[in-house]
């Protein structure tokens, strides 16, 4: 019987061990890869930084998206909102309220106002990608992002207008059509490492050429 006892602890552990290998194996985001490996070497050629630490990286992407009026015509509106951003993003959203109130707006103090959320790390690249490689495609008409959206501080924001070119989204069942502003905040000192950063990971922006002609 103690020969039994003092065995049953090592199976155990080993079967620990196991579960733990699998939890360490991760799966690193298609974009991340490219960014390392093809991103980082072009920016150097480019713009002749010193260290790889030099070269611009997306900190962050924050989506955000306003209510406004809505919620006076429809009070769920928020509910439906909220549901939706989180399947598109995968993760949890934050409400935005009123800071204060404005009475030619009927606008009460702590009233909601939005949803937004912060991406970073692998599910900011893979929103990225996911935005980038099946959504924008599913834009109508589309004939490429403006390259005239930079803050002058090489962070970039553009708008979409519906909500359903996200694949997450079943148009079957969307009972309201929602647009938002996502941003692109980059680590870039200027505007025009920003674009290369941006178009270097494959965002579709509008042709140099087909700009200057505006």
């Amino acid at each position: 019987m103690a020969k039994e006892i003092k065995e049953k602890p090592k199976k155990e552990s080993k079967s620990k061990q196991e579960v733990s290998n699998v939890k360490e194996e991760k799966i690193i985001p298609r974009l991340r890869t490219l960014y390392k490996e093809n991103v980082i070497n072009s920016l150097l050629q480019r713009f002749g930084y010193k260290t790889v630490m030099q070269v611009p990286r997306i900190e962050k992407v924050t989506v955000n998206v306003g209510i406004g009026k809505a919620m006076q015509v429809d009070a769920k509106i928020i509910e439906i909102v909220t549901k939706e951003l989180e399947q598109i993003v995968g993760q949890k959203t934050v409400i935005t309220k009123a800071k204060k109130s404005i009475s030619n707006f009927k606008l009460r103090e702590g009233l909601p106002v939005g949803v937004r959320v912060t991406l970073r790390g692998d599910r900011m690249y893979e929103f990225v990608d996911r935005f980038i490689s099946v959504a924008v495609p599913r834009i109508r008409d589309f004939r490429g992002f403006s390259d005239k959206s930079f803050d002058g501080r090489g962070n970039y924001t553009l708008g979409i207008k519906e909500q359903v070119i996200f694949p997450e989204i079943d148009t079957d069942k969307v009972t309201k059509l929602f647009g938002m502003d996502i941003t692109f905040v980059t680590t870039a000192p200027n505007d025009a490492e920003a674009y290369e950063l941006l178009k270097g990971i494959g965002m579709p922006f509008v042709k140099r050429d087909n700009v200057a002609t505006k």
